[in-house]
């Protein structure tokens, strides 16, 4: 699963740091010439640009998550008809991985895209891209350090479970002594311990909930099941579940049919297809889903061809594109499925 240890700014719904805005102004009402002059007109992202030669490295596709990364950053480039992507075969071996942005950097891509399977250990590799003049996109798994990326584009996983707090908090807000239970994801990642801050915070705001019980699961199917199985055995009666992870989410699912347990919700998290179709269905406990939308990965291709066109991006006044954008971790259920549905991940 992704890993990020900042959770930046909001692109399209907050504020966006990429530069200081000019505001030149000696009296309460600006002169309209000087104001015009120093306003950049917005980008136009629809017309082709120089030639851009985009490298693409991330982690080996082993979940259907980073499948979906790897599957949204190849289809934006294709919509391109100036960008070339020099895409890496992935890998979760660090070594492996430095080995391949090394290859990059030989080739004289323009601009890198890293979704490290180790933010940390990959530091020294963006710092190396940086340093020979490749603005690198640091994508989702955080680098260590600032000067190791131009751009960081990621996910909220605290407002992924700030979310995921406040659906459940709003559906049982109404229910005297209510009980939550939480099947998180793995325990030494800062992400599962971001998503579960997140999680506790909302639930401070519904004085009427209380989580009983946690386990914690490995973003496995298998996992899922296992931890879920003892959860349902530990707790005879409760009202809601916040599952981490759509893939461990299968399983979880699994184990609740199995058990013939219901009259609880549950909320998933990621937005895997199959959690999508089973909230549209409306036919088991899984009643949403918490977005960690891949789709960042399409952005962050939009943002390297802007970086290697010395142009910035349209919808913001600033000509240079951000140093940081979070994505929002929007919450899925049967009022909006329809919107999201196409965005659901196999």
């Amino acid at each position: 699963m992704p890993e990020t240890s900042r959770r930046g700014l909001l692109f399209g719904t907050a504020a966006i740091s990429a530069g200081a805005f000019l505001t030149a102004c000696t009296s309460n009402e600006p002169d309209a010439k000087e104001t015009a002059a120093n306003t950049q007109p917005a980008a136009d992202d629809t017309k082709p640009g120089k030639p851009v030669t985009i490298g693409f490295a991330g982690p080996q596709a082993d979940h259907g998550w980073l499948n979906a990364i790897n599957e949204q950053a190849k289809a934006r480039a294709g919509t391109y008809s100036e960008v070339t992507l020099e895409v890496t075969e992935g890998s979760n071996d660090t070594a492996a991985q430095i080995g391949q942005v090394d290859t990059l950097i030989n080739k004289k891509v323009d601009v890198l895209v890293i979704l490290p399977a180790d933010g940390k250990a990959l530091t020294q590799a963006g710092l190396k891209a940086m340093r020979a003049g490749i603005p690198v996109i640091n994508l989702d798994r955080i680098f260590a350090t600032p000067q190791a990326y131009r751009c960081w584009i990621g996910g909220d996983n605290y407002g992924m479970g700030l979310n995921a707090g406040n659906y459940i908090g709003e559906k049982l807000k109404d229910k005297p002594n209510a009980k939550v239970i939480e099947l998180a994801g793995i325990d030494a990642l800062e992400l599962t311990q971001q998503r579960t801050k997140g999680f506790d915070d909302a639930l401070k705001n519904f004085p009427n909930i209380r989580k009983v019980a946690r386990q914690a699961a490995d973003f496995t199917v298998e996992s899922g099941q296992a931890k879920m199985a003892q959860l349902l055995q530990a707790q005879s009666s409760f009202d809601a579940i916040w599952n981490h992870d759509d893939d461990q989410g299968v399983g979880a699912l699994r184990a609740i049919d199995q058990a013939g347990r219901d009259g609880f919700l549950m909320v998933g998290g990621a937005g895997a297809k199959s959690a999508m179709d089973a909230i549209k269905a409306d036919n088991s406990v899984l009643k949403a889903t918490v977005l960690y939308p891949p789709t960042m990965a399409a952005s962050a291709i939009d943002l390297a061809r802007a970086l290697g066109q010395a142009k910035g991006i349209s919808g913001i006044a600033e000509v240079e594109i951000p140093t940081q954008v979070t994505v929002f971790s929007a919450v899925v259920d049967k009022e909006n499925i329809d919107q999201y549905l196409p965005t659901g991940f196999s």
